[in-house]
């Protein structure tokens, strides 16, 4: 029977247990997207508090293309030796850390006026009313290059593995949602067409780190946008068609940001376990139809729930963000035998102007 603090391996790199940190944007890298103290703080915290592997908060991969403030970088070479700094303290630490890389897109409310920023159609974004430049086929490859230049630099550096992010509305998961993408090209109309682009990155992405460096994705298993949106049944058309071309796992979420809470990819009050693990029946249908490892995202913060889970279904690994912010050291005290409710009362406010974090921490230090 497999359980949740069992070691095992994802392509050349050891795991000590099924746990990972989800990327979470903590708003604390400079201007530029270089690490600070703070930053690197946190990432001591969860290195020490004994989650497995580590998904760095989402690096820009285009430094003219910056959605939110804060975010780390890894648009050019200069990052290469600083990361490589930060990735041998992490490993000293005990654990695995791998970079996730983004293109934001119109989902963005970060000097949008002052930025060209592209989108696969001239779609306003419901939320946040900014309207994108449609991409020509030469802004695609220039997209795609930048992404396997920002895999190259993660290599370079030490990071274990490279994430691509083509879920939350950023614009890889705009090109497979329906709502988003209205085009009439290659890039367009059927799943295959939509999925086109993340297929192109992924093999750009192999192009320049080989075929055993570990190469994940994080997507939707479910945006829960109806007709408008992506439906499980697409979702595992689109992990066979990765898994086909080398990709090493698959971290599924879902949602999209609206008004309503219960669309949200992190959803609010959550405390009773029926209510934790929300994604779980989509990304138990993708996990049974690839053999590609799945990672598990969204509402994980009971350890029998998990390990139900990892029991019953194919889904063999949980990444935790909320829980983590709140309580880095919440992965060593369930190995301890600790089954309480976490810290995290799950109430969305980690968000603030001056750094993002829990909203428990924030009022200790007032």
């Amino acid at each position: 029977m497999s359980t949740l603090f069992e070691p095992t391996t994802l392509g050349p790199m050891t795991l000590k247990n099924r746990l990972w940190r989800s990327s979470t944007w903590e708003n604390l890298a400079d201007a530029k997207g270089h690490m600070t103290p703070e930053l690197l703080k946190v990432y001591d915290d969860l290195a020490s508090g004994g989650v497995g592997t580590i998904l760095t908060g989402y690096a820009f991969i285009r430094e003219e293309e910056q959605p939110n403030p804060g975010m780390m970088g890894i648009y050019d070479d200069s990052f290469i030796p600083e990361y490589r700094e930060f990735t041998d303290r992490i490993h000293t630490l005990g654990a695995n850390i791998v970079l996730q890389a983004c293109y934001g897109g119109s989902q963005t409310s970060f000097q949008p006026e002052a930025r060209l920023i592209w989108g696969p159609s001239a779609v306003k974004n419901p939320v946040f009313k900014v309207t994108p430049t449609p991409m020509t086929r030469e802004d695609i490859a220039a997209l795609i290059d930048s992404f396997a230049q920002a895999a190259r630099r993660a290599r370079q550096a030490g990071f274990d593995g490279f994430q691509i992010h083509g879920a939350h509305g950023y614009l890889l998961s705009q090109f497979l949602t329906p709502y988003f993408n209205r085009r009439e090209d290659e890039y367009g109309g059927p799943i295959e067409n939509r999925a086109r682009i993340i297929y192109e990155v992924l093999e750009a992405v192999r192009k320049e780190v080989g075929p055993d460096y570990p190469v994940l994705i994080k997507m939707h298993a479910t945006d829960e946008w109806g007709d408008q949106g992506l439906t499980p049944e697409e979702s595992l058309t689109v992990a066979k068609g990765l898994e086909a071309r080398g990709i090493t796992a698959i971290e599924l979420s879902g949602g999209h940001i609206s008004k309503d809470p219960s669309t949200l990819p992190i959803k609010p009050k959550i405390t009773a376990e029926e209510k934790q693990s929300y994604f779980q029946k989509p990304a138990a249908l993708i996990a049974a139809g690839v053999d590609v490892p799945v990672i598990l995202v969204g509402g994980n913060r009971s350890v029998p729930v998990m390990e139900e889970i990892l029991e019953k279904t194919r889904i063999q690994y949980f990444s935790l963000s909320r829980t983590l912010f709140s309580e880095p050291d919440l992965p060593n005290k369930w190995k301890q035998g600790f089954r309480g409710k976490p810290r995290c009362v799950s109430c969305n406010k980690c968000w603030g102007k001056d750094r993002n974090m829990c909203v428990l921490d924030r009022k200790e230090q007032e």
